[in-house]
């Protein structure tokens, strides 16, 4: 019979499997060319972000109760890191996979840096962004440590695979900026860099009526082409570091490349129009994407010995 420990953590694991098959589609879909466990590492790692990064977006919490919960969820890691058994199943399940893998601390209070900037109030936060490399600043924390905490797990260390794995990260982080830069504007926040719209004419005033109105300026679309391009070559450093990754984790980031680089093309297709709609690559594109990686993956279990 299961001891209390390992039942708790059994259940702890299901429910980041359930958050991220909910909410992250892409992902949950690449993880299928992992062997459970893996996949279980990387349910719990998606789920603990998500669910912190929901109390920030989402919910009537005011700033300060937003604040307070991150200096909980920060206590709480740490006391988890150090050998203590948490409760809250999310936590258990990640601090259990940050054991295993041995992944770094760092990361995760980088991430937790990145979602204070979030807050109004807090000392880090930061609403615009004047450069790239302003924003980098943040994502550093929001988005290339995601990549870098999945290394371990996937048995990756190389110079080559922490380039690859921060680059997708990024890129992953500017496809959704560009998707949801409507829902972003209405939470206050313009992640766009303004030296990379600003040459085409995009003031916060336009985007302010693109929101209003549901529809994209022509100046608001030239700028998002040119961010698409920019967002591509992030994808283009991600896919030159795969062949430093082992075959299973090769074929999930591949899947997770290809899925998510796909709303890129969506946004294209449908003219820019990311004021009036949620672009999402359709299920058609997913199953041509994943399936014959999955294969691929099955196939490889099957001839190993």
């Amino acid at each position: 019979m299961s001891s209390p420990t390992s039942q708790h953590l059994s259940l702890a694991y299901q429910q980041c499997r359930d958050i991220t098959r909910a909410h992250g589609r892409s992902y949950y879909l690449a993880t299928k060319v992992l062997d459970s466990r893996r996949q279980s590492a990387v349910y719990a790692l998606y789920a603990f972000a998500r669910v912190v990064d929901d109390v920030v977006d989402e919910g009537d919490h005011t700033p300060s109760q937003k604040a307070a919960h991150l200096d909980e969820v920060e206590s709480a890691i740490k006391a988890g890191f150090s050998g203590a058994r948490l409760s809250e199943p999310v936590f258990a399940a990640l601090c259990d996979t940050v054991d295993r893998y041995a992944i770094p601390h760092e990361y995760f209070w980088a991430f937790l840096r990145s979602m204070r900037m979030d807050i109004p109030g807090a000392v880090e936060h930061r609403a615009r962004y004047r450069t790239m490399a302003e924003l980098h600043e943040y994502m550093y924390g929001s988005a290339a440590v995601i990549g870098l905490e999945l290394l371990p797990v996937f048995g990756s260390h190389g110079e080559d695979a922490q380039i690859g794995a921060a680059a997708l990260g990024n890129a992953f982080q500017l496809t959704n900026f560009l998707r949801d830069v409507a829902d972003d504007y209405r939470r206050d926040r313009i992640y766009l860099p303004f030296d990379e719209i600003l040459p085409f004419g995009v003031t916060e005033d336009v985007i302010a009526t693109c929101v209003q109105s549901g529809s994209t300026d022509p100046r608001m679309r030239a700028a998002l082409a040119h961010l698409i391009a920019v967002t591509r070559s992030y994808y283009r450093v991600a896919e030159g570091s795969l062949p430093s990754l082992h075959p299973p984790a090769r074929l999930c980031v591949e899947t997770a490349l290809q899925l998510y680089g796909g709303i890129l093309t969506e946004i294209e297709r449908s003219n820019y129009q990311v004021f009036s709609q949620r672009i999402v690559v359709p299920n058609r594109r997913r199953i041509r994407v994943a399936a014959p990686r999955i294969a691929s993956a099955l196939a490889m279990r099957v001839r190993r010995p």
